[in-house]
């Protein structure tokens, strides 16, 4: 029962039918067509289905072991399962040609992202990581880090980590003590000496070598942020003619023993337990903090995409034991041989499970389809507009879509009843794996304080302004169907909380006493109310899209259940989201009171 099929058919409506191949369209897509599109998607859930797929639990169970000299040995299968990947091409499928990929739409990459980490959650971080250092160098490396560096990352030989957590820093990266010390002969090399905990896939045997991107400053850097510096520090060193040179010193000095992605070898690295970890400066001195959030808002949309993989699986493992599983009496047949799938309540639960995670997944994909326009259309106002739509989506994404999957993953255990309780049923692994998506990447406070405090106020919520103008017009569109006219009354409503509420934050934080504290407090509802409206505004759509496709006899059952799906999204799962309005007009004075050496 504790299995996964990639949901190709509804990643297909979302690309097909709710964006209808727009990115396709674009400068530099020229290659790519509908039919190439299938055949990717097509392999991608052969892949995820029939190889990472069925290492998900085993990985869970063996986990990572850690070696007296500092490697770690990943769990059996998992090595096989990686050369699979990058030996397809995977791991360059959304990198430019000019950088040794596959050129295709970031929309595409996103969906086959979400396939992998469904599949198995802890294997898929280590490419996600990867990607992240692909854009970080390619936006930031120098030639000559780019010419040695770029195409091992892209053909997936070499692998990438991101370093910036400290013991005494956590969130404020401003605190960084790693020291990156010049080299003396002119050569341009640093010698890093500190540690960084927390570090993703930061040692392992499935790949020739990892390149660590680390946060460091000198020893004559300022203090704070402008101090900061970001450098390139391979496992091992790289000789001139491309082959790898001797062990750099860097090691892994232990392994986190973690809730869940046990597969994932989440590590304390050790930077200069010698005479120092030989690095190279990536981009600017002192603009290190700069530099790595071009990696790590690639990063956070993925994490987006990794709790919706995780939602599916979720999902599909309810369904499963809800339909064999044999209890009670029929509620409408009076049958006692039911199965609880019969039971109005564990209905109710499934199809939640359901209805928010297809729209979890068309809203991300919709983000994924301003990036390709961001970074690919003709016209310079376009990509603009794109770009600032992605620059509110994008904590949206991260953030509701990994909060959310914790909730289906936890109603996937609810379902089991007892035995979700239980390890072997494959439930609980899916909660533990989900977990962690929340906090990493900027944990989900920081996310709401990015939309609220910095994105919002920035261009005085213009970017949202113009997002619910189209959550408007597709209320309006609803309102004119007799099917669906009552959700285009509950998605109007939403869009009119939404902008009530923005106005609210937007004076908060305009207010010289006590603005950044009123932003603060509102943050989490505030962005709880946009990712409920404007997943809600994308559910909107597919039964718009679900609807026609019915009147013309097309693939009834499944637009049956689309149209299902989004009455629920719309009228059963947006309230919950509305009341963030009047969480956010009560004000702030029970926070500002509280006392929590008080209580």
């Amino acid at each position: 029962m504790n299995y996964y099929a990639a949901p190709v058919r509804d990643i297909r409506f979302v690309l097909e039918e709710l964006l209808a191949f727009g990115s396709l369209s674009l400068p530099g897509f020229e290659e790519s067509s509908p039919d190439l599109v299938e055949a990717v998607l097509e392999e991608a859930a052969r892949l995820a289905g029939e190889v990472w797929g069925p290492l998900n639990d085993t990985g869970d169970r063996q986990g990572c072991t850690r070696h007296d000299d500092g490697s770690v040995t990943l769990p059996d299968g998992f090595i096989g399962a990686y050369q699979a990947y990058a030996e397809g091409g995977w791991n360059g499928i959304g990198v430019s040609e000019a950088l040794g990929g596959q050129g295709l739409p970031e929309v595409v990459a996103s969906a086959v992202q979400e396939m992998l980490h469904g599949a198995n959650m802890a294997l898929g971080l280590c490419p996600m990581l990867t990607a992240g250092a692909i854009e970080a160098l390619a936006h930031h490396g120098s030639e000559e880090q780019q010419a040695i560096y770029l195409p091992k990352l892209v053909e997936g030989t070499w692998t990438g980590t991101m370093n910036l957590t400290e013991s005494q820093a956590g969130s404020d990266l401003s605190k960084v003590r790693t020291r990156a010390v010049p080299s003396e002969d002119g050569s341009g090399q640093y010698r890093l000496f500190g540690q960084k905990i927390y570090i993703t896939w930061g040692d392992h045997d499935a790949a020739e070598n990892i390149v660590h991107l680390v946060l460091a400053r000198k020893p004559d850097a300022p203090e704070g942020n402008k101090g900061i510096s970001l450098f390139l520090v391979p496992k091992f060193l790289v000789n001139a003619d491309g082959s790898l040179g001797e062990r750099n010193d860097v090691v892994c000095a232990s392994i986190e023993h973690k809730l869940g992605i046990h597969g994932s070898p989440t590590c304390t690295l050790s930077f200069g337990e010698k005479d120092g970890a030989i690095g190279y400066r990536v981009g600017e001195e002192g603009r290190g903090l700069n530099h790595m959030f071009t990696m790590m808002n690639e990063a956070r949309h993925k994490v987006g995409i990794q709790g919706i993989g995780v939602a599916e699986r979720a999902c599909q493992h309810a369904f499963a034991y809800a339909l064999e599983r044999v209890q009670g009496r029929s509620p409408r047949s009076g049958r006692s041989d039911c199965t609880i799938s019969d039971h109005l309540d564990v209905r109710r639960m499934l199809l939640s499970m359901r209805a928010r995670t297809d729209a979890l997944r068309a809203l991300a994909l919709y983000c994924a389809a301003q990036l390709d326009l961001a970074r690919h259309a003709s016209d310079d106002g376009d990509r603009a507009a794109a770009q600032a739509r992605v620059d509110v989506l994008i904590p949206v994404v991260k953030s509701f879509s990994t909060d959310q999957a914790v909730e289906i993953a936890s109603l996937g255990v609810q379902v089991h009843g007892g035995m979700g309780f239980i390890e072997e049923t494959g439930a609980a692994q899916l909660l533990r794996d989900a977990r962690i998506a929340p906090i990493y990447e900027g944990t989900n406070g920081i996310q709401a304080l990015d939309l609220a405090g910095r994105k919002l106020q920035r261009d005085g919520g213009a970017a949202i302004e113009s997002l619910i103008d189209d959550v408007e017009a597709t209320a309006a569109a609803l309102k004119e169907s007799v099917e669906h006219a009552a959700l285009g009354e509950s998605l109007a409503g939403g869009a009119a909380d939404l902008r009530a509420a923005m106005a609210v934050v937007l004076a908060a934080g305009a207010d010289a006493e006590q603005g950044a504290d009123a932003v603060q407090a509102y943050a989490t509802p505030f962005l709880n109310l946009a990712g409920h409206v404007l997943c809600a505004w994308q559910m909107g759509e597919a039964a718009l899209k679900a609807s026609a496709a019915i009147a013309e006899g097309r693939d009834e059952p499944f637009y049956r259940a689309k149209c299902q799906s989004a009455d629920y999204a719309i009228r059963q799962w947006l309230p919950v989201g509305r009341a963030q309005r009047a969480v956010i007009e009560a004000g702030m004075e029970s926070l500002s009171a509280f006392d929590a050496a008080a209580h």
